[in-house]
């Protein structure tokens, strides 16, 4: 059947290329509309029951993408003129930013913010500095004494030394656009930071705002890399089909999958970059190799036979299509299992991902040869420069050396040694992130000084929220209750015991508040009502007093439901899952009838069920794409022993970059799940190539070390380079200026590196020990 396939793809080449150039340019066509994107949105698992909290109450007790503003003066407090007047400029100038919940801005310049008193006709409650500012410094002086006497301010929205205050904001989701409320939100900041004042502002619109603008680097590191395959594999191969074919292979191969994409309505997430690199790294492997063989069965041919370029193309298909369609299936199938997932990027990844993949059987496996069938025996090669003679075979030489001697039994040592220290080692692998601040951008990037900078003078950036309630979520009243409201206090001191919970905020931090203002301000009542009767109460002359929504941020109007806000110092994953451990301590021991806490909402909320999803997954992703290469290679080759053998350097290539994680401190989430899916397919491409070419050359007549032997100076010839190529060029990503791209680029050459090396060291070892049927026979 491979014959037949091979024979017909180069007996009608031209219809061949007709088609596939016919199809690259309607893909060609539909790729340049491709949207570059990040929608927050599909980074949630909608089923998981966190996200479901959150997408009920995230419009009143707060969403994902908030924005926070830290104005801090240069020298002295904030109750200053200058300083405040930049406070008044830079709340009203949100109200010019698309997109915008205005009854979601909380600034003391706002109408939000407001000083309760007590009056003879009750309570009555005005904002602080909205709409006007002070205007003596008497007014002034009032303003701080009345900012020193709210907890409900001072701490949560003006810094403890008075030197900061925070400003606040909320969008409506579905009409939010990254990139435009990045730039605003920065063209304001610019207008008023000056000697006065130092702004900082994070949030997630931030974030990814920041991730859109370093997008035309990643395009140049992008342009750069290629260069470096074109050098490397010009300087390499010394022909310009082998330096232009393996570069249109993976250019055919990611015009095709961008045009699929875009039919399909999936946009391309800037950070998933990384992940089209690694696929189009497999379009120039395969082609290589197809390269590699090719010149080697050229080179068989006398130079007066005709076709002799044809026959080598032909040749070349027929040996190569199996393991290479092998090699393909596998990436696609090891990626597939990312769809497990309910996140729907990864769902949204795994179809660009199996599509890209996909095409690699064309643009390599296929068209590859069919172009190589025009070409003939180069009669010199472009420059002088033979790293074949003075690297590459002396290298391979190596190789063929440890089979033949004792040195094999070290080198298999070795690689049990590294997966007893590297599994040891992968254990310790942290799930979510594993740095404070954002892992998308480096330490020192201004995102992440801000947020340090915030988080120095405030109880915390992030926040979650979990809502007070009964089981179903529809007992109106709980919340008046004394024993509700008891465990809502509670509850928060337990929460802020711990040390990356900087504080909280709930009903049960405001009606102490409005208790104490009905007796005169005596600090003896600052506290909750004695009888459901006395809260209701206090709820109704704090509502009485506030404008519509005031109450909402905190409790449903029925008060059936209520928020406790949890402010976080940083993003961690092990700060994330102490929380919510706590949380269900504190729930399980918690003895009021009929009240539940449900977990949970805001960007904290929405994170915790990502790195939940991700642990729950994880084992089970690899184990069922381990599963996956093993079934492909018992079907493949019909031996069992074939699929354990091919999962040695998977599972070694896995167990060296997840130690390699850990040690660096780069966590597993949901922008590494798709790499370290794709990296089992990796780690077995090239052995694959190495043991089908001992079986081939063993069939036709050759000893068990002459097969090891031509196999490792052949199609170890295009491991090596293949590995040489992409290692050096995606070292390029060291140097972006977003950590995550750099991490991802240091993973991707460490795996290639981990699998050439096993490929060519540890796999003939482990044959010419073993010596396993499927590779050569029963008489073995």
């Amino acid at each position: 059947m491979l014959e037949k396939f091979a024979l017909g793809c180069i007996k009608f080449r031209k219809l061949v290329l007709a088609v596939v150039l016919g199809l690259t340019c309607i893909f060609a066509y539909f790729a340049q509309s491709i949207e570059v994107k990040t929608v927050f949105d599909d980074l949630m698992p909608t089923s998981h029951p966190y996200i479901q909290v959150h997408n009920e109450y995230k419009e009143t007790f707060g969403g994902t993408n908030i924005i926070t503003f830290m104005i801090q003066a240069e020298e002295g407090d904030i109750f200053q003129m200058p300083v405040l007047t930049k406070i008044r400029e830079l709340t009203q100038g949100l109200y010019k930013i698309d997109a915008i919940n205005e009854f979601q801005i909380y600034s003391i310049a706002g109408k939000k913010l407001k000083e309760v008193r007590a009056s003879t006709e009750g309570i009555e409650s005005f904002p602080y500095m909205w709409p006007d500012l002070p205007e003596t410094q008497a007014d002034i002086d009032y303003l701080k004494e009345a900012i020193l006497r709210s907890p409900l301010v001072y701490g949560p929205y003006v810094s403890q030394d008075l030197t900061a205050t925070l400003v606040t904001v909320d969008f409506f989701d579905n009409l939010l656009d990254y990139n435009l409320a990045y730039e605003q939100a920065y063209d304001l900041v610019e207008r008023l930071d000056d000697d006065s004042v130092n702004i900082s502002l994070v949030g997630n619109p931030i974030l990814y705002g920041w991730v859109n603008h370093y997008l035309p680097e990643t395009m140049q590191l992008i342009m750069i890399a290629a260069l470096i395959f074109l050098v490397l594999l010009f300087v390499i191969n010394r022909t310009w089909r082998g330096t232009l074919l393996p570069m249109l292979a993976g250019a055919i191969s990611a015009i095709w999958a961008l045009g699929v994409a875009h039919l399909c309505g999936i946009h391309f997430d800037p950070l998933v970059v990384v992940v089209a690199m690694l696929i189009t790294a497999r379009a120039v492997s395969h082609s290589v190799q197809m390269i590699t063989r090719f010149h080697e069965e050229i080179d068989k041919m006398t130079e007066g036979e005709d076709l002799c370029s044809t026959e080598a193309a032909r040749l070349t298909l027929k040996d190569l299509l199996r393991p290479g369609l092998l090699g393909i299936g596998t990436d696609a199938g090891c990626v597939t299992v990312v769809a497990i997932s309910p996140i729907p990027l990864l769902q949204k990844l795994v179809v660009l991902a199996v599509v890209w993949v996909g095409t690699v059987a064309v643009s390599s496996i296929i068209v590859t040869p069919v172009l190589l069938s025009w070409v003939r025996k180069p009669k010199s090669y472009a420059h002088p420069i033979n790293l074949d003679l003075h690297v590459i075979r002396p290298f391979l030489n190596l190789c063929v050396k440890i089979v033949e001697t004792r040195a094999r039994y070290v080198v298999v040592l070795i690689g049990l040694a590294l997966f007893i220290v590297c599994g040891f080692s992968a254990v310790h692998l942290k799930v979510g992130d594993a740095n404070p601040g954002s892992p998308i951008l480096w330490p020192e990037a201004r995102y992440n000084e801000d947020s340090a900078a915030i988080n120095r003078e405030f109880p915390g950036a992030d926040r979650m929220f979990v809502v007070f309630g009964n089981e179903t979520m529809d007992q109106e009243g709980l919340i008046k209750n004394v024993d509700t409201l008891d465990s809502m206090l509670r509850f928060q001191r337990y929460m802020e015991a711990q040390e990356e919970i900087g504080g909280s905020l709930s009903l049960a931090d405001i009606l102490p508040s409005v208790n104490q203002t009905l007796r005169e301000g005596n600090f003896r009542y600052v506290e909750l009502g004695e009888t459901t009767t006395n809260n209701a109460e206090l709820i109704y002359m704090f509502e009485r007093a506030a404008e519509p929504g005031d109450l909402t941020r905190f409790t449903d109007v029925k008060q059936t439901n209520a928020s406790v806000t949890l402010f976080f110092t940083d993003r961690q994953g092990v700060t994330i899952q102490t929380a919510v451990a706590r949380i269900k301590d504190f729930t399980s021991r918690m003895k009021v009838e009929g009240l539940n806490i449900h977990l949970a909402g805001g960007i904290i909320g929405v994170i915790a069920a990502v790195n939940e999803v991700i642990l729950s997954g994880q084992i089970q992703s690899i184990a069922l794409a381990l599963f996956i290469l093993v079934m492909m290679c018992i079907v493949v080759y019909r031996s069992s022993i074939a699929g354990m053998f091919f999962m040695v350097p998977v599972v070694l290539s896995n167990l060296v970059t997840f130690a390699f994680m850990s040690w660096q401190n780069i966590g597993m989430n949901i922008n590494t799940v798709p790499v370290a899916a794709l990296g089992i397919g990796l780690g077995v491409d090239y052995a694959l190539y190495i043991c089908d070419r001992i079986q081939c050359e063993y069939k036709a007549g050759k000893s068990h070390l002459e097969a090891i032997s031509i196999s490792l100076h052949c199609a170890g010839r295009g491991v090596l380079v293949t590995a040489l190529v992409l290692t050096a060029s995606v070292c390029v990503w060291l140097f972006s200026s977003l950590r995550f791209q750099a991490e991802m680029g240091m993973l991707i050459g460490l795996w290639l590196a981990v699998s050439a090396l096993s490929a060519l060291f540890l796999m003939p070892a482990l044959a010419y020990i073993f010596k396993p049927r499927f590779l050569f026979g029963e008489n073995a």
